[in-house]
Formats: structure tokens, sequence, C-alpha cells
């Protein structure tokens, strides 16, 4: 888009149109009464000084729109009066231009114009006093200032607070939008957590459905229809108590929030059970579960984050939860994907140093049913590795003579929050 043009000579301001036709009645009426300044200065025709005060009431039009140039006709129109006698609402329209010049114009002009106002006064004082050798004279550098340096620095003191309302004004509105921001972002956040909480907690269980549904389908045989019904049932029973349980949390969450969410939170201790709902599941797959567990509990100083009983470690909570559901979602994805053969997870973590999780299953094709899948499970992993600062990696490998596929995060433990 191109900028329209400025209309020339500019539009005047409504208000600034009103002080204008104020200005010029009021000095036409002073000037019907008689009532002068002074004397003429020069003889000139009466009929300038009605010149001087239309001028003065021009300058009043630009005094927003054109700051400098009403500045320059003031000055002008100021001269002429003074010269014919002077009316004094010309005088009192030239300090009301010298204001709006300070307080309307460029930086540069309201920067410059209060220190000549300042200059033309002490020299508007020391000279008149130094040729007349009079005091007296020193009324004349009063009045200079009064009509010059008066209304210039009053400009000076409106614009700074002028700016600064304005500044004060965009700092909230940046405010504003910054917070606008943070709670977008927020809640964008905490869909996508509760999308990998979701996809977490029901994915195993809908595949585990899915596949022994399709097997009941296919295979004719009364009794693994029947096994296949009670692995159905177990995990549609799982899956509903997986569901209220994270709906209980984000309709509890002000009131028992703390609480249900350590109820809620799974950890490393949960992986036998894991396992052995894996087992159930993909007993009719072909697959076998391993669980290898080569935690280090032999900390320094026997500290207290080691279990009772000598067992492995404890870690940080947001640790173990991203843990553990990377344990299940790779699982779940064996279930679905997995050729017959075993399925080895691996827990290893030495103090000091990151906790590593390792699951390997059969890559190829397999016979029998197999469950869809849609990608969301790898990325709720990577998602889940990066919130922590870990590293993440997925995909096949030649393991010898066979393929298999590795998902392996490492996860950083910091000392701070071992120790806590």
């Amino acid at each position: 888009m191109t900028a329209r043009p400025r209309p020339f000579p500019p539009r005047p301001h409504r208000d600034d149109l009103r002080i204008a036709v104020c200005g010029l009645l009021g000095g036409l009426l002073v000037w019907a009464l008689g009532l002068r300044n002074n004397g003429p200065i020069v003889d000139l025709p009466d009929w300038l000084i009605l010149l001087a005060l239309a001028a003065m009431s021009g300058a009043e039009l630009l005094r927003r729109s054109a700051p400098r140039t009403a500045l320059a006709t003031a000055t002008a129109a100021l001269a002429l009066d003074v010269c014919t006698g002077g009316l004094i609402i010309t005088i009192v329209m030239f300090t009301d231009v010298v204001y709006a010049a300070v307080l309307y114009g460029s930086p540069a002009t309201a920067r410059r114009l209060p220190v000549l106002t300042v200059l033309l006064t002490v020299a508007a004082t020391v000279v008149p006093v130094a040729v007349l050798r009079d005091p007296r004279a020193l009324l004349l550098g009063i009045g200079v200032g009064v009509i010059t340096a008066a209304p210039a620095f009053t400009g000076v003191i409106i614009r700074e607070h002028r700016d600064a309302a304005r500044a004060a004004r965009l700092e909230a509105e940046q405010t504003a939008l910054l917070a606008e921001m943070d709670r977008t972002q927020a809640v964008v956040a905490e869909r996508a957590r509760m999308a990998r909480e979701l996809h977490d907690m029901v994915a195993n269980h809908l595949s585990a459905i899915a596949i022994h549904a399709t097997a009941a389908q296919s295979i004719d045989d009364p009794a693994a229809t029947r096994e296949a019904l009670g692995v159905i049932r177990e995990n549609s029973v799982q899956g509903l108590a997986e569901m209220r349980r994270l709906i209980g949390l984000l309709r509890d969450a002000k009131d028992s929030g703390a609480t249900a969410e350590a109820q809620a939170t799974p950890t490393l201790g949960g992986l036998d059970a894991l396992l052995r709902q894996a087992r159930a599941n993909g007993a009719s797959s072909g697959l076998t579960f391993t669980l290898q567990d080569d935690r280090r509990a032999d900390r320094q100083n026997d500290r207290q984050d080691t279990r009772a009983d000598g067992g492995a470690a404890r870690l940080p909570a947001p640790v173990e939860l991203a843990a553990y559901r990377i344990v299940q979602e790779s699982l779940t994805n064996a279930l679905k994907h997995a050729a017959p053969g075993e399925v080895t997870v691996r827990i290893a973590y030495a103090p000091g140093g990151p906790l590593t999780v390792s699951v390997t299953s059969p890559f190829g094709d397999r016979p029998g049913p197999r469950a869809p899948g849609s990608g969301a499970g790898l990325v709720g992993m990577r998602e889940r590795i990066a919130l922590l600062g870990g590293a993440f990696e997925a995909g096949p490998e030649n393991a010898g003579d066979r393929k298999t596929w590795r998902v392996r995060a490492t996860l950083p433990v910091r000392e701070e929050e071992e120790e806590r």
C-alpha cells in the first residue's frame, strides 16, 4: 500500500480552529475598544495591527499540524504587532504557539527551542540594561521571558509527562501481550502433556484389545477365543481405570492435586507388573519379555535416596515417569509390530551418571493380526526426553544374523535432584 500524501496546507485540528476563531474575535473586540499595549514604535498604517492579528490566528490553525511553520508565522506577526502598538490577544496567542511548538514539534525542536528562548531572555535583559543604564530596563527581559521561555518550558514539562504516559501504556500493552503469549504456550504445553499421558495410559490396552479381538475373529478355536476374550476384558477394565484416574486428576487438580499426582505417577518399581501384563497380551503373538535392571545402589556414604531393602536407588519422579512411559510405549509398539521372538528391556544407572533405558524387539513381518500405528508414540517419547534434556534414538539395527528394532533413551539425573 502506498501512503496517502499529506494535504497542504495541513487540515487544522478542531481545537486549533476553535482557538484561532476565539483569538481572532477577541482581538477584534479589543481593537474595537481601542485597548492597545503601547503606542506604535514605527509610523505604520493602523490596519497592519489587524493583519498581525489575522496572521497570528492563522498560525494558531497550524499549531498542531505544522508547529514550525506556525512558530515562524507567529514570530513575524508578533514583530509587526509590537511595531504597530500591539494587542494583548496577539501576544497571548503567541505564547500558545510557542507552547505548541515544543509540545507537538519534532524532538529536535523540543530540545532547541527552550534553549533559544533562554538566550533570547538573557539578551533582552542584559542589552537594554547595558545601553539604557536604567534598572527599569529589566522589565523588558522579564516580559520576553514570560512570553517565550515560560511557555516553552511548560511545553517541555507537558511533553515529558505525555511521553512517559505513552511509554507506560506501551509497556502495559506489551506486558499484556507477553502474558497472553505465555498463557497460550502454557495451554499448548498442557494439551501436549495431556495427549502424551492419555496415549501412554490407554494405547497399550487398546492395542492388546485390537490384537486379541482380531485373533478371536480369525481363529476357530473355542479355547483360544475364550482366552482372547479374557485378555480383552482385562485390558478393557484396566484401560477404564486408567481413564478414570486421569479424569479424576484433571477434575480434582486444585483439591487433591499433589496427593493424587503422587499416587497416580508410575515409577520404575512398576516395571515388573508392566512386563507381566505384556507377557499376557503377547502370548498369542509369539513374544517373550525379559527385564534386565542394572541399576546400582552402592552410593557414597549410604545416602537416604536408596531403598531400605538395598535395592535400586530412587531417582527423581520426572525421570522415573519418563523412563516408565518409554518402556510402556516400546512394549506397546512391540505388541503391534514386532516379529515373534524376545523383547528385552534394560535399565542401567550408576551414581553420577545418566539413566539409560533400552528396549530391543525382533524386527520383521509376523503372522497373525497386527494393530495399526499412527507414529504418535515415537513423537511422545521424543517430547518427554527433550523436556528433560536427554537423548533419544529409535530404529532398526543388525544384531548378528537377525534384525532388531531398538529404542534407546538417555535421561540426565541432576545431583541436587538425587539428594532430595
